[in-house]
C-alpha cells in the first residue's frame, strides 16, 4: 500500500513537471512567434521583375515563353541577392569595361559580350579547376590556336587587352559556324563549337532557348542576360553604388622590353615602383625574370603612382 501510493505520488509529480515544462515552451514559442511577426514587418524581400522585352547581342529574346521567363527570372534572383558578388562585379567593370568596350568594338564583336567576361571570372584574374585563365578563362590549348604566348615565363591568357582580342576572334568564328548567330556563339564559348552543333544536329533545333543542354550551359546566355539588365539598370534592383565606390582605371606609361631580364625586382626599382606594383598591372610575366632569346618585343606597364 505505501509503496502504491508512494509511486501514486511520483506520477502526479513527474506528470506535474512535465505539464509545466510544456507550458514554459509554448509560451517561449509564443513570445519567440510575436517578436518574429515584428521584425517580418520591418524585413521585406521582392522578387526583382523580369521585364517583358529584353535583347541581348542585338537579339530579341523570346520571353514569351515560358520556359525562357523562368530560367532568366532565376539568374536575376541569384545575381539580385547575391549582393557581394554583384557589387564586386560592379566595382570592377568602372575599371576594366572601358578597355574590353573598346577592343570589342574594334574588332566589331557586339558590346554585350563584355558581360560574358564579367560571368566567367568576376573580372578577377582567376584559375578554373579545369586550368583555365584570366578575365576570359582560356584553357592553353584554345589560348594558343588563338595567337596568346604561353610559355615558363609569359602567359597572355592574363593579359587583358591581348585575351580580349583573342576571345573576339574565337566569337567571330564561331558565329560564322552558326550562320550568324551571336547567342550560339556565346553558349559554345562554355560548351565548345562542336558540343553545341551536336546538341542542336540531334534534338533538330536551330537556336539556343528551344535546346535541351546541361545544367551549366543551359543557365549560361541567361546568366549573361543577367549581368547586363542589373548592371544597365542597377538601382532598380538595389545596387546604389556611388562613383567613389567604384574601381578607378590604372593609369600607367608604357615601357617596351626587347631583351632578356634578369630581375625585375631590380626593374621595378628602375622606375620607383615596387615587384608588387609592376606584377599588378603585368600579371601576364609569370616569373620574376625574363628569357626572351628571340628578342621578341614585349610592352610592359609601369604604373603613374
Amino acid at each position: 500500500m505505501i509503496k502504491s501510493l508512494y509511486h501514486k505520488i511520483s506520477f502526479f509529480l513527474l506528470s506535474f513537471f512535465i505539464i509545466c515544462g510544456l507550458l514554459f515552451f509554448t509560451s517561449q514559442d509564443q513570445q519567440s512567434g510575436i517578436e518574429k511577426i515584428k521584425v517580418d514587418e520591418n524585413y521585406k524581400v521582392y522578387a526583382p521583375e523580369v521585364p517583358e522585352k529584353f535583347e541581348l547581342f542585338d537579339q530579341q529574346i523570346p520571353l514569351y515563353k515560358t520556359h525562357v521567363k523562368e530560367k532568366f527570372d532565376r539568374e536575376l534572383l541569384v545575381n539580385t541577392y547575391w549582393h557581394s558578388n554583384t557589387i564586386l562585379g560592379i566595382k570592377r567593370s568602372a575599371r576594366w569595361f572601358p578597355i574590353i568596350e573598346q577592343i570589342l568594338k574594334e574588332q566589331d564583336v557586339p558590346d554585350d559580350f563584355k558581360y560574358l567576361a564579367l560571368i566567367e571570372s568576376g573580372l578577377d584574374q582567376v584559375v578554373s579547376p579545369a586550368g583555365a585563365r584570366g578575365f576570359w578563362q582560356f584553357m592553353k590549348s584554345s589560348a594558343k590556336s588563338y595567337g596568346l604566348e604561353i610559355s615558363d615565363h609569359i602567359d597572355e591568357r592574363y593579359h587583358v587587352e591581348k585575351a580580349t582580342k583573342a576571345a573576339c576572334a574565337y566569337l567571330k568564328h564561331a558565329r560564322k559556324q552558326f550562320s550568324g548567330d551571336w547567342i550560339l556563339a556565346a553558349a559554345s564559348y562554355n560548351m565548345g563549337v562542336s558540343g553545341l552543333k551536336r546538341r542542336l544536329t540531334k534534338q533538330e533545333q536551330g537556336n539556343y532557348f528551344d535546346l535541351l543542354l546541361n545544367s551549366e550551359t543551359s543557365r549560361y546566355v541567361y546568366r549573361i542576360m543577367a549581368a547586363k539588365l542589373i548592371h544597365q539598370h542597377r538601382t532598380d534592383y538595389g545596387f546604389y553604388l556611388r562613383i567613389q565606390d567604384m574601381y578607378k582605371p590604372y593609369v600607367y606609361q608604357e615601357v617596351s622590353v626587347d631583351s632578356s631580364v634578369e630581375n625585375f625586382v631590380k626593374f621595378a626599382r628602375q622606375f620607383s615602383i615596387t615587384y608588387r606594383d609592376l606584377k599588378s598591372l603585368n600579371p601576364w610575366l609569370r616569373d620574376d625574370y625574363l628569357k626572351n632569346e628571340s628578342k621578341k618585343s614585349y610592352k610592359i606597364k609601369i604604373p603613374v603612382l
